[in-house]
């Protein structure tokens, strides 16, 4: 397969990625029907990490990880870099110089497939990083891969330009066409929750407020003194 480095992608507009931003990864899925969500194994390396821009795709080799540097030629304020291996890889492809060099050209964070280390360094910067596997494990440049090109990242297909969010529930993908909608569904989604806290908080139960009793007693169950 050749080689590529994409040099400009649509983006979304920065002002739906800001609407998005404010609502949690939750929220955004189930405003998305439920879908997009990445492989639960892609976990933070630190807690109350968060994330949300749209995405700069890079598609890396194992235990290689020259397009990383590439990438960050590429990358533009804003952007989550979302990092694609061509076959299953632990190592640590991403370390503190790199997340020094993205976090000072205007990154938002970093979402991998692989693997990352040096965490107490790029805890202590501030870089939000997502990751399947933390490994000390170094690695080297010889085999080129792509930029900004569709890839498979833990499970789901991103396409350069797709939003992607992510905090301590997971990470999930908006397709680039579907952000403005989603935006605000997820508003009025986070409006109706609201409102339904706020029953909850006065004591009502979720078997009242949510209909449930008829269901359950068709279901079978039966209340005993």
């Amino acid at each position: 397969m050749s080689s590529i480095a994409v040099r400009n992608i649509a983006r979304p507009d920065p002002a739906v990625v800001d609407a998005l931003a404010r609502f949690g990864v939750a929220t955004l899925h189930e405003a998305l029907g439920r879908t997009g969500l990445m492989d639960t194994a892609i976990r933070p390396i630190y807690s109350g990490a968060a994330l949300c821009g749209p995405a700069l795709t890079v598609l890396t080799h194992p235990g290689d990880n020259w397009m990383l540097h590439v990438a960050a030629e590429l990358l533009r304020p804003g952007d989550v870099l979302v990092i694609a291996c061509s076959a299953p890889n632990g190592d640590g492809m991403f370390g503190e110089l790199l997340a020094t060099s993205y976090k000072a050209r205007g990154a938002k964070g970093l979402v991998s497939d692989t693997g990352v280390r040096d965490v107490k360094a790029i805890s202590a910067l501030g870089f939000p990083v997502f990751a399947r596997h933390i490994s000390a494990k170094g690695t080297v440049k010889a085999t080129p891969g792509s930029v900004n090109v569709p890839v498979v990242c833990a499970g789901m297909l991103v396409n350069p330009g797709d939003v992607v969010a992510a905090d301590d529930d997971g990470v999930v993908v908006i397709p680039r066409d579907r952000a403005a909608e989603l935006a605000k569904a997820a508003q009025a989604r986070e409006d109706k929750e609201a409102a339904t806290r706020q029953r909850l908080a006065a004591g009502e139960l979720g078997l009242d407020l949510y209909g449930m009793r008829e269901a359950l007693a068709k279901a079978g169950l039966r209340y005993i003194d």
